[in-house]
């Protein structure tokens, strides 16, 4: 009789739903816009980019409930996604379509989606990551094994997937993702190069401009380990998340970035800098998606 005692001690359906269901959390309006331009000196445009929205909805069949009643919430999750081929003109292009595909795929076949933040264990994110690099790493293999001269090919890959008020950054090489917040810009991510790994270790930027552009960690089809470094960035009204190749980020920089974002609407932002890259030489192809984060409308709150 004890040990019965014992096992209905350890049930606890409370404990089980605090774990199960997610926290009400305020909404946010998205908007979103990209752009891209092979810009003044590639032939060939090697960036690919991908904006997603996925929703989960409820749509009553039969009740008798009053209508007014019966109020259903579509969960709306967005996944952003930037990919800057390497390899040259040939395979570059290919591979940055390839890593994008291949997650498109593998996203159909998850046997679950995350539509509710619940302050997932970093080790079950990661596990979630890996499982998207596995895919993308043995598509790329595939090719290599069939046309050998693939092997030459690789990109980077920034992903962002938003769930409004919070966002999970995936990153992999030098693409960048930025957070600008009250006129301030933040580097979200790190860059995969390595000038950046000599920084790090305490060397001068000017020193190593000459490596800024020489990946340690992409998607390619040779390589033996890659890891996506992961982040989480909680959004309020007002944010603006800006995910760029550094067809960008090499040339325009931090604070004029800044005030291009702080200063025109969504649109005519997104224009401003692919112009002022292209003014600035536009020396590679550059690649601009923008999200803006504001207040639901009173009709979407309610």
């Amino acid at each position: 009789m004890a040990s019965t005692n014992e096992k209905t001690d350890t049930y606890k359906p409370a404990g089980f739903s605090r774990d199960f269901f997610a926290a009400d959390e305020p909404s946010l309006n998205v908007e979103m816009v990209a752009a891209t331009h092979p810009g003044k000196v590639r032939e060939r445009n090697e960036d690919h980019y991908a904006v997603i929205r996925r929703t989960r909805s409820c749509e009553m069949l039969l009740t008798n409930l009053p209508a007014d009643d019966v109020a259903f919430v579509d969960d709306r999750a967005y996944g952003i996604l930037v990919a800057d081929g390497v390899g040259g003109a040939k395979f570059g292009d290919f591979a940055s379509q390839l890593v994008l595909e291949t997650i498109f795929q593998s996203a159909s076949l998850a046997t679950n989606w995350l539509m509710k933040f619940k302050s997932l264990d970093a080790q079950e994110v990661q596990q979630r990551i890996d499982a998207y690099v596995s895919r993308i790493r043995e598509a790329f293999r595939e090719h290599t094994e069939v046309d050998p001269e693939k092997r030459v090919m690789g990109t980077t890959l920034t992903a962002a997937y938003l769930l409004p008020p919070h966002a999970i950054i995936a990153h992999i090489g030098d693409s960048r993702a930025y957070l600008a917040r009250g006129g301030i810009l933040t580097q979200i991510t790190r860059d995969h190069t390595l000038a950046q790994a000599f920084i790090d270790a305490g060397a001068n930027q000017e020193d190593v401009y000459k490596c800024r552009h020489i990946l340690i960690n992409s998607l390619d089809g040779i390589r033996e380990e890659v890891v996506a470094e992961i982040m989480h960035v909680e959004l309020v009204a007002g944010d603006r998340l800006l995910l760029c190749t550094d067809g960008l980020s090499d040339l325009v920089d931090a604070a004029q970035i800044a005030s291009i974002l702080s200063s025109n609407d969504l649109q005519t932002a997104c224009n401003k800098l692919i112009e002022s890259a292209l003014d600035e030489g536009g020396k590679d192809n550059i690649t601009v998606v923008l999200c803006d984060l504001s207040e639901p409308l009173s009709d979407e709150k309610s």
